[in-house]
């Protein structure tokens, strides 16, 4: 690989402390140690004021203008969702519908989703994949869906949980290991 992956994190919750943001570091991390990757992390929680009050790309202030920019350069995008009512908050969707309808185009998405029990589990299918397959983006076929009790005290304790997001990273790595240069994206 020419130059390191630039990975794209988009955690959607917007309180802190955030078990969606430590399952978005975790994941993070857990590629770090499969590939060379420069990482940004976007917290909605961090815009969400001014982005909820632009109605369109054109009222977007240039910090937003930026991590809209990120997001649709990005070799590698981690999605990672609250589930709030059975589904990914407004917020983040209104995110998405300032993105550049062509931009993702065969960029891979890994998903990930925290609530408060397994019901909530199918979101990644349900909800998630069919957003980014609107964007023709390409969701990696192992998503990251955690509850509650796999954290304590807003860290990861479970064991399964763990090994899922490893097994995720796992995965996801050789898509890119085979391609010398990550511009390319997968096609």
């Amino acid at each position: 690989m020419s130059r390191p992956l630039k990975v794209v994190a988009v955690s959607g919750g917007t309180w802190r402390p955030s078990r969606t943001l430590v399952l978005t570091q975790a994941l993070l991390a857990q590629l770090a140690e499969h590939l060379p990757i420069e990482s940004k992390l976007i917290e909605l929680g961090d815009i969400a004021r001014p982005l909820g009050a632009a109605l369109s790309r054109q009222e977007v202030s240039a910090q937003i203008e930026a991590e809209l920019q990120a997001i649709e350069k990005a070799d590698l995008l981690i999605v990672a969702t609250p589930v709030y009512r059975g589904s990914y908050p407004g917020l983040l969707k209104h995110l998405f519908d300032l993105i550049d309808l062509n931009a993702l185009i065969n960029t891979p998405v890994l998903l990930a989703a925290t609530g408060g029990s397994e019901r909530h589990a199918l979101v990644l299918d349900h909800q998630l994949r069919p957003l980014f397959s609107f964007f023709q983006a390409l969701t990696l076929p192992i998503g990251v869906y955690a509850t509650e009790a796999d954290f304590s005290n807003y860290q990861i304790t479970s064991e399964p949980l763990k090994a899922r997001i490893r097994l995720a990273a796992e995965r996801a790595a050789p898509l890119f290991s085979a391609y010398p240069d990550p511009l390319l994206k997968i096609a």
